[in-house]
């Protein structure tokens, strides 16, 4: 049966065909935020608000080989109110990442890449003869509010996890892109994308790849082999190579239950041939790998906005209530905001839902929510911070590598892709192109004022040794890293790119906010 699936944006009517696709240009939680979104799609785009944490090993293996212990939130008890915070109002999604080999991939230079490996590893100011490049996010969607594909949540009370592998067809030193064509026919567009719900078998739902993927199977979970998460479950999250692909494992600790995904060609995985021209659309049956052997600001993917390779982040930035919306467009046409702070809505409030459509929070309101300004719930006090009126913490400890995942990671930076996503292309005035004047943290709301809260990484004791919590200062905390966004991020961080069409020349870009790194205390 297909999937009734809502076209964020401009235009949110839904779209009732299974051969609907979402695209990276909508308000859509699985894409990872890229470097330099007007050339890749256009005009229209929405920005993707991901506070991280980075961690860095000179340890053989550590670049495709990691484990994670995590604690699953808990949302607040008794009836919903707007006042109270819920993990679906915070991110719609959190995520353990990991660089991947992808020979379709940006830069569209090489026909190999050599697994597990920093001989992959390229400065582009040396030469743009790099490998492919792809970036892996184990996703786990927060529950109660609108259900995929439409929407992130799977279940009205239990997490979700899938396995997402975003690809860039894109060749910035000639300065082409995959065919309009093929872009309008896979999932993610430009910016194509394999997912796969993480199942009790290990089989997927359906088919993985951008171009067979079907919402009605692929991105359905009402199916009995999918693997939920209850809310204060403990689990331990596995990333590592196979000979037949990249694997995911997760295992509830409380339950006894595992999840688990291969990227393999067996799975149906696949890249989406690279033809600039014409029309044509292939998937090639593809077993995606790690791209590196170890971790550090070196082994980055050198399309995305952020530095990273082994990392955590949360997906914030997706959610603000509206008291009203349009029949015609699926805006919001009344007014945006939590109670006492409600004004007139705006140019953001795109992607909207009726609380009547959610699987159990009455919750009206909109998934696109920062251009032009940072006004939406993730940047209000909602965040945990040990009241019972907010959501327990999403807790992960520090990863360990190794043949018995028994090594540490040496070190640690946190990052913030804010200057990406205030820049002049999504409606802000950050000069991230020359000198990072007007890139802040906190970020501006659309009245121009510093947003009410910025959420920052606190290190805390739970029943596993110490572990990371996002949100203010939490229950437990060891360390909270000055206990403001402005000073645990740090100052601005230039990257370095190639320029679109520039036949191998670059560009420095401020993309982001980085501490820099640290020894690892936690």
């Amino acid at each position: 049966m297909a999937a009734t699936v809502v076209t964020f944006g401009t235009n949110a009517a839904a779209d009732t065909s299974s051969s609907y696709k979402p695209g990276c240009t909508e308000s859509f939680p699985l894409c990872t935020e890229v470097a330099n979104p007007q050339e890749a799609f256009g005009k229209y785009y929405v920005g993707h608000d991901e506070p991280s944490v980075e961690f860095y090993s000179s340890t053989p293996g550590s670049g495709n080989h990691a484990q994670y212990q995590l604690t699953i939130p808990t949302e607040p008890s008794g009836s919903f109110s707007e006042s109270k915070g819920y993990d679906f109002e915070l991110h719609p999604a959190f995520w353990f990442g990991m660089a991947m080999c992808d020979t379709q991939s940006y830069p569209e230079q090489l026909p190999n890449c050599t697994p597990d490996s920093d001989s992959n590893i390229v400065d582009p100011t040396q030469t743009f003869k790099a490998p492919g490049a792809a970036f892996m996010e184990l996703q786990f969607y927060s529950p109660g509010w609108i259900p995929q594909f439409a929407g992130a949540s799977c279940d009205a009370t239990k997490w979700c996890v899938a396995l997402n592998i975003d690809s860039l067809s894109e060749n910035p030193i000639n300065g082409t892109t995959l065919n309009p064509s093929c872009q309008s026919r896979i999932l993610g567009g430009i910016e194509y994308i394999n997912f796969a719900f993480l199942t009790l078998d290990g089989k997927p739902l359906g088919p993985p790849n951008p171009l067979q993927f079907d919402v009605g199977t692929s991105g359905n979970p009402n199916n009995p082999d999918t693997f939920f998460l209850n809310q204060g479950d403990k689990a331990t999250v596995t990333l590592t190579d196979t000979p037949g692909g990249f694997e995911t494992i997760v295992t509830d600790t409380t339950t006894g239950k595992s999840g688990h995904m291969v990227a393999s060609a067996a799975n149906g995985f696949g890249q989406i041939k690279y033809v600039p021209g014409g029309h044509v659309c292939q998937m090639l049956p593809y077993d995606f790998h790690p791209m590196y052997s170890t971790s550090s600001p070196q082994t980055r993917v050198l399309w995305a906005a952020h530095s990273y390779n082994v990392a955590f982040s949360d997906e914030i930035g997706h959610f603000d209530f509206c008291t009203h919306i349009s029949a015609n467009t699926g805006s919001c046409d009344g007014q945006e905001g939590i109670p006492g702070g409600r004004e007139s809505s705006d140019g953001d409030d795109n992607g909207c839902f009726s609380g009547s459509q959610s699987l159990l929070y009455p919750a009206t309101g909109c998934f696109d929510t920062n251009a032009p300004g940072f006004d939406g719930v993730s940047y209000q006090t909602y965040w945990p911070d040990g009241s019972a009126t907010k959501p327990t913490p999403i807790l992960f400890s520090s990863p360990k590598t190794g043949s018995a995942f028994t090594v540490p990671y040496s070190q640690f930076a946190f990052e913030a892709d804010l200057p990406r996503i205030e820049a002049a292309d999504l409606g802000g005035t950050c000069q991230r192109l020359t000198t990072g004047a007007n890139c802040v943290n906190p970020p501006t709301t659309d009245d121009g004022q510093p947003a009410e809260f910025y959420p920052y990484f606190s290190t805390v004791t739970t029943s596993y040794g110490c572990a990371y919590g996002l949100g203010s200062t939490l229950p437990n905390t060891t360390n909270n890293f000055g206990g403001s966004s402005t000073t645990e991020f740090g100052p601005l961080y230039h990257l370095t790119y190639w320029t679109f069409g520039g036949h191998g020349a670059t560009n420095q870009r401020y993309n982001d906010f980085n501490s820099g790194p640290m020894t690892r205390t936690c």
